[in-house]
């Protein structure tokens, strides 16, 4: 492919750009320009043609006035301000509900990311795979505070969500349009779009890319962000298990609390008839009463979510499942 003028960009007229970078902002005023400058390079070495998606998540500095001179300078940049701060998940989002291009790669502004990773994303797409996914092998961050931890959730969100990954939290990717386009993300769950696309039949596989230390700004990230993790792997756990039979699971709860409140009221009546023992003696009868109405409610919950889950799918035509290919029928 021929190497693409600096400012090449399209029009509604032209082909869609093959890449489209994007990358969520905020407050990294002294970061913007050099790694615009970076990534600016690597484009130009790929020969491609790209759009660059800047996203202001809410910044409260210069950021925003910082995007609007570097998209007047670049053709190719595209700049969305978002009216608050609504989280990194969101602003991701926005980018790849924006992006026009055949692959999409997300990324961090803060330098720490290296934009040359990019040719190896997309040689390892060419591979045959439809995510390739970042690892930052030689990490750049404290050890006690964010890399320890970091090891730790890698391992519990691959155990649960089925895809064996070394880093979930690397911003660098690259995705193959039709494996993302149609995922919703809510919550801290864009580090889980792998995870989402292997249950949609994607190819998914992950290379090391390097890391950088960060040298100016302050990061975004802290202790109550691993909270809101662990929520989201239990929503993860649940919709990889039960998303379209939800009676499995409160069925399963009620039936234990249901089996429980006969054993709690066979053991009160042993206690009465067998050893005399008053009913009024024991919380025995009360705690039979109690697990009974609550195993009554797992079994309604249960069958509410059945039906919310056909509404949904009944609704909007939408099937279950996904198709990579059809062969055979050209013909309709």
């Amino acid at each position: 492919m021929m190497n693409s003028p600096p400012n090449a960009n399209y029009t509604e007229t032209q082909t869609a750009p093959e890449l489209s970078l994007f990358l969520p902002v905020l407050n990294e005023e002294d970061n913007l320009r050099p790694m615009h400058a970076k990534i600016q390079e690597a484009l130009q070495s790929l020969g491609t043609t790209a759009e660059i998606i800047y996203v202001d998540d809410g910044s409260t500095d210069e950021s925003l006035t910082i995007l609007r001179e570097i998209a007047a300078a670049d053709s190719r940049v595209r700049v969305i301000s978002l009216r608050r701060n609504y989280g990194q998940t969101a602003a991701m989002s926005a980018g790849i509900d924006a992006a026009k291009g055949a692959i999409l790669i997300p990324m961090d502004a803060d330098l720490q990311n290296d934009p040359r990773d990019i040719a190896r994303l997309l040689g390892k797409l060419n591979e045959g795979y439809d995510v390739v996914s970042g690892w930052r092998k030689n990490r750049k961050d404290k050890l006690i505070m964010r890399k320890i931890p970091s090891q730790i959730a890698n391992r519990i969100i691959s155990w649960i969500g089925g895809v064996p990954l070394h880093d979930y939290g690397c911003s660098l990717k690259a995705y193959r349009r039709d494996v993302i386009q149609d995922v919703k993300l809510y919550g801290e769950m864009h580090r889980f779009i792998p995870i989402y696309a292997s249950w949609a039949g994607a190819r998914v596989t992950e290379i090391p890319v390097d890391h950088h230390a960060r040298t100016m700004g302050e990061s975004k990230y802290g202790i109550s962000r691993t909270i809101k993790v662990v929520f989201d792997l239990m929503t993860i756990k649940f919709m990889a298990s039960y998303q379209t039979k939800p009676i499995y699971v409160f069925g399963s709860f009620g039936l234990i609390a249901f089996l429980l409140s006969i054993f709690a009221g066979l053991w009160a009546f042993l206690l009465k008839f067998g050893y005399g023992v008053s009913f009024i003696l024991t919380p025995l009868p009360v705690i039979a009463i109690v697990l009974l109405a609550i195993s009554m409610q797992f079994f309604l919950m249960g069958l509410l979510a059945e039906m919310l889950v056909r509404t949904y799918h009944e609704s909007q035509d939408k099937a279950i499942y996904t198709i990579r290919e059809k062969i055979g029928f050209e013909d309709e």
